[in-house]
């Protein structure tokens, strides 16, 4: 396997006295897929904001195409090559679709580089196209989704960081977001780590997967070796299962009504 593009060793960070990450080690292999599984408060988006430079690690290195970038500002890491797509979307509400994208490209100065990116954000996202002048604030939840992943991708990067893109979402949506980043990494050779709470969609799409508990990496393997193993099926996928049959049960029983 080549080297990893992203290798992070023994971080820690912490909000306050409080330790969220606690030595933390984990690779990125170029155009791989990994996910990040846990249950709330795992520190999972702590991890995230670590990588992207939004939190600074007290300990540990985080290394990016051979070079350490921990304690680098926000803004030089997306030079570097690192996006991040935080939770929840945080779309500019009264900006237009284009004016949001135009912002994802505020660290380039190659116009032609710029217009490159825009028509492949609108190949993958043609609604955005078509809305390109409306005001993000009047967006859906499931468009709002595309726009911040296409803001992301307006940035030229290497690797993007998902935070929970299918938060609020619903299934059919999540799945047409989930078949995007796939047709993303398979023709773009795009790069991602992908924090996701439904654990089924995120290792059917990943090809690595770690596993977060209490700030702590507790297990870690292929995304088909977790998916089959047994303490994930009885902690995340049973529970998800079950949440289906009963939507399932929900939805006959309304139906005999």
């Amino acid at each position: 396997m080549s080297q990893p593009v992203l290798s992070i060793r023994n971080i820690e960070s912490f909000y306050g006295p409080i330790m969220a990450i606690r030595g933390v080690s984990l690779d990125v292999h170029p155009g791989q897929i990994v996910s990040i599984l846990g249950a709330n408060g795992a520190g999972k988006t702590t991890l995230m904001k670590t990588i992207s430079g939004v939190m600074d690690p007290e300990k540990g290195t985080i290394s990016f195409d051979g070079q350490h970038i921990q304690g680098l500002e926000p803004h030089k890491i997306v030079q570097k090559g690192i996006v991040h797509i935080p939770e929840g979307r945080e779309v500019f509400p009264l900006l237009t679709v284009d004016e949001n994208l135009s912002l994802g490209a505020y660290t380039l100065t190659d116009k032609g580089q710029i217009d490159h990116d825009r028509d492949l954000v609108f190949s993958y996202f043609p609604i955005l196209r078509d809305r390109r002048a409306q005001e993000a604030g009047t967006l859906s939840g499931g468009q709002q989704q595309m726009l911040a992943i296409g803001r992301g991708l307006m940035a030229n990067p290497k690797i993007m960081l998902l935070d929970e893109p299918s938060l609020g979402l619903s299934p059919l949506l999540v799945q047409e977001i989930f078949d995007i980043l796939k047709r993303l990494n398979d023709e773009q050779n795009m790069t991602m780590i992908l924090v996701e709470q439904n654990a089924t969609a995120a290792l059917e799409l990943a090809h690595h997967g770690y596993v977060m508990e209490i700030g702590r990496i507790v297990m870690d393997g292929t995304a088909d070796v977790l998916m089959q193993s047994e303490d994930i099926r009885n902690f995340y996928l049973g529970v998800q299962e079950e949440g289906a049959r009963e939507n399932r049960r929900w939805k006959r029983k309304k139906t005999w009504r």
